[in-house]
């Protein structure tokens, strides 16, 4: 019979011993969330197989759609199940402002002058310069579209249109359409008389827009033809092209091109694995290898200058191709994306 003594001591460790077990299988493990498709799969070679490799346990990934309200529910419900989050610029500038991501360590980036101005912030990490545009197929249409206003034009170009749904690009390439020069886009967007403008323009070609969410969709919506042209991410088209023998363009005129960065979630379980993550993917000898697989620019100023000059023309920071698109505005998007996207759903509904 024990000891009273010596029965706690082996019931302690007994405790100890099973608590650590439980811990270790409760251990969750690194999960980075970025926007599926081929973009993705490219990730997958480049990022996270690999990275997997010097952590010394698997990555995990998932994809999503977007949107504030996805990482708000996450972050205030505690212990997210995300750690490292790719998200759009205002998506950045609202979370960072809320208090929802960790802080970056930039020293462990090597120091904030190695990147882009627009890919540093105290919250994110620029990960790819992209661009919105208009995109068609090339097989199927003769006479190529060049704007916006050939975009609305259906009697010239019949059929479906596809669209982003959402407020973000849609009123901007409105405006376009109806003769605002790129330049001057947000100026109008920016008074009540010119969100006006922008919803009646729409009206115009409600009929025949077919709404996508995922980057993956206006691929899908082109290759089936049920769309004749699309609004569609530059470098999704270009990978297509690549990986499945597609003839599909972009019209860079009047194109809007953005940064997206990785996050940390506030409180991630993994948060110094995700700050290593993002530190991986931001050298230069990685990061290069992005544009092999789909065209999209690179924050990493020593990544961008060694890309080949065969791929270079095909990304959104080429010299040609940035001087003919406009920057999203994020400023106007904190400001005003939740009235806008409200305005937009009822209209939506209507």
């Amino acid at each position: 019979m024990l000891k009273p003594s010596r029965f706690f001591t082996v019931s302690t460790l007994l405790a100890s011993t099973l608590a650590l077990g439980m811990n270790a299988a409760a251990a969750r493990d690194l999960t980075v969330v970025s926007w599926g498709g081929n973009y993705q799969d490219a990730q997958r070679k480049i990022y996270f197989e690999p990275f997997s490799k010097v952590l010394g346990k698997p990555v995990l990934d998932e994809s999503w759609d977007g949107g504030i309200g996805v990482i708000t529910a996450k972050v205030k419900a505690g212990s997210p199940n995300w750690d490292v989050v790719q998200v759009e610029s205002e998506e950045l500038a609202l979370g960072c402002a809320d208090g929802l991501y960790e802080k970056i360590d930039w020293a462990k980036l090597g120091g904030k002058d190695l990147y882009l101005p627009a890919a540093v912030d105290d919250c994110g990490v620029g990960q790819i310069v992209w661009t919105t545009g208009l995109s068609y197929d090339a097989d199927k249409l003769k006479t190529a579209p060049t704007s916006w206003a050939d975009f609305w034009d259906t009697k010239k170009f019949p059929g479906k249109r596809g669209f982003r749904r959402g407020p973000k690009y849609a009123l901007e390439f409105a405006l376009m359409a109806d003769g605002v020069k790129p330049a001057e886009v947000y100026d109008v967007l920016g008074t009540p008389e010119g969100v006006d403008r922008a919803f009646k323009k729409l009206d115009e070609l409600k009929p025949n827009i077919v709404w996508w969410e995922s980057g993956a969709q206006p691929l899908q919506l082109l290759s089936s033809g049920d769309v004749v042209m699309t609004t569609a991410y530059n470098g999704r088209i270009t990978g297509i092209n690549k990986t499945e023998g597609k003839n599909f363009k972009v019209v860079w005129p009047g194109s809007i091109y953005a940064v997206d960065s990785w996050v940390v979630l506030k409180d991630a379980e993994n948060k110094d694995a995700a700050m290593d993550f993002i530190a991986f993917t931001s050298k230069a000898e990685n990061q290069v290898k992005l544009p092999e697989y789909i065209a999209y620019g690179l924050p990493n100023k020593e990544a961008a200058a060694a890309v080949p000059a065969e791929l270079k023309k095909d990304l959104p920071t080429s010299a040609e191709n940035l001087e003919q698109a406009i920057p999203l505005d994020v400023d106007f998007w904190v400001d005003n994306a939740e009235a806008l996207t409200q305005r937009f759903n009822a209209w939506l509904a209507q």
